[in-house]
């Protein structure tokens, strides 16, 4: 343990290794953004996450009869 002046006792910080987990809606989501790290990105990751990545993208196209 560290001791710091005028804080007392200070425990050291535990950093975890690795990344968060990339699951297919990370990866639907990158394929479809140029700039990933983004506020558009993000939002289509939780909404890709709502839905699930079978049903995410699949609602704009439509067959047509004949």
């Amino acid at each position: 343990m560290m001791k710091c002046r005028g804080m007392g006792k200070i425990k050291p910080i535990a950093f975890k290794k690795g990344g968060s987990a990339k699951d297919a809606c990370y990866h639907k989501v990158k394929s479809r953004y140029r700039v990933f790290p983004s506020a558009y990105a993000s939002g289509a990751i939780a909404k890709c996450r709502k839905v699930g990545a079978a049903n995410y993208g699949t609602g704009g196209k439509k067959k047509r009869k004949k």
